[in-house]
C-alpha cells in the first residue's frame, strides 16, 4: 500500500497544467469520463483549484421595498420579531440583511414571503 500522506503532498505540489494532465492520464488508464476521474483523483482536483462546495448558510438581503414599503415593513417585523420603529429603519437602509446565516430552505421561505410583500431580494 503506497503512503497515502506522502501521495498527498506530491498531488498538492501539481501545478494546474500537471493536474489536468493526471486527470486525462487516469481516464485513459481507467476508462472512466473526466468527471469521474476528477471524483476519483480528489487530491488532484483540489490541487488544480478550490473546490466549489455547496453553500449550506445563507444570507437573506432586502435590496429594496419594491415601492411597496408599508407591506415589506409588516413582513420584516413578522420574520425577524422586530419594532416597528427598527423594522422601518431596517427596510429604508436597504440592501440590508434579515436573516444571517440561515438553511437554505429557510431562506428560500423568506425570500418568497418577502417577494409576496413586494421586495426585491437576494440570497446570498
Amino acid at each position: 500500500m503506497a503512503d497515502i500522506n506522502a501521495l498527498v503532498d506530491q498531488l498538492s505540489a501539481l501545478t494546474v497544467l500537471e493536474a489536468a494532465d493526471l486527470s486525462k492520464a487516469l481516464e485513459e488508464k481507467w476508462g472512466v469520463s473526466a468527471a469521474a476521474a476528477v471524483a476519483v483523483a480528489g487530491p488532484a482536483a483540489a490541487a488544480a483549484g478550490p473546490a466549489v462546495e455547496e453553500q449550506t448558510e445563507f444570507d437573506v438581503v432586502l435590496v429594496n421595498d419594491g415601492g411597496k414599503k408599508i407591506n415589506v415593513i409588516k413582513e420584516v417585523r413578522a420574520l425577524t420579531g422586530l419594532g416597528l420603529t427598527e423594522a422601518k429603519t431596517l427596510v429604508e437602509s436597504a440592501p440590508k440583511a434579515i436573516k444571517e446565516g440561515v438553511s437554505k430552505d429557510e431562506a428560500e421561505k423568506v425570500k418568497k414571503q418577502l417577494e409576496e410583500a413586494g421586495a426585491t431580494v437576494e440570497l446570498k
